[in-house]
């Protein structure tokens, strides 16, 4: 099984690993893009109007500047590590035992609008880039990573579930993937889409895919390990999972 988490636009300091190798990264495939638009990312921080205007930053969040400047010498830590929030809180990779951190390295991939998609152990710096922004003199990000992005992950020989949200989807949407749905239920049986707790849960959700002994091949499956960790769970279509909280 390989799920594909969402990432971050917060993402941790620092790191003890050697500055940023794309040859180290997973789907190497993808390093052409990956130096386009990290080549471009360095430039465009030489400008601080133009980087505040195309990634849209705020005025406290200058240093966002500075570290796409420092891409390329920065220190770097896994991509697990790096990104930050609410998903990765509920997710509590510091939390897993030894074995169950070598699962997440196995199981758990990440969206990126700068590397496409990484695996959880790959090591990467912190940078500032988000999948709607649009950097000076190129196309947008997911006409960039169309159809490249889409073919990488379409080769993976796994059950994938794809928790990303909707605009890092869009750049390379994967054939057959499971997608998941977290609606709240009234007392009146109505139905709506959770959109403030919606990373909370996809993380309680990764975790326990990262944490589960099932050898997890269909959806079935997949529904299964939620059940079993005391979620409501519906299987809304062939390719897609409801998860119900009150």
């Amino acid at each position: 099984m390989l799920v594909i988490l969402p990432p971050s636009e917060t993402k941790s300091d620092g790191g003890r690993g050697a500055p940023l190798d794309m040859d180290t990264l997973a789907f190497p495939e993808l390093n052409p893009i990956r130096k386009r638009i990290a080549e471009s990312l360095v430039e465009l921080a030489a400008d601080l109007d133009a980087s505040r205007t195309a990634l849209g930053l705020g005025r406290t969040q200058l240093a966002e500047v500075d570290r796409n400047a420092d891409l390329w010498l920065a220190p770097t830590r896994p991509a697990i590590e790096r990104y930050t929030g609410v998903l990765y809180d509920a997710l509590d990779h510091a939390g897993m035992t030894h074995a169950q951190k070598t699962k997440a390295t196995e199981r758990l991939a990440i969206g990126s609008a700068l590397f496409g998609v990484v695996r959880a152990g790959d090591m990467i710096p912190a940078y500032r880039l988000s999948g709607g922004s649009k950097l000076p003199g190129m196309p947008t990000l997911a006409s960039i990573w169309k159809p490249e992005l889409s073919n990488s992950l379409d080769a993976v020989d796994d059950f994938v579930v794809d928790l990303r949200s909707g605009v890092y989807q869009q750049l390379g949407p994967v054939r057959g993937a499971v997608t998941a749905t977290v609606v709240t239920e009234g007392p009146d049986g109505s139905r709506k889409v959770v959109s403030h707790f919606n990373k909370h849960y996809k993380g309680r959700m990764a975790r326990e895919f990262v944490r589960t002994r099932r050898n997890v091949r269909d959806i079935n499956a997949l529904a299964a390990v939620l059940a079993d960790a005391g979620q409501r769970v519906e299987i809304a279509a062939p390719d897609q999972i409801v998860v119900l909280t009150d």
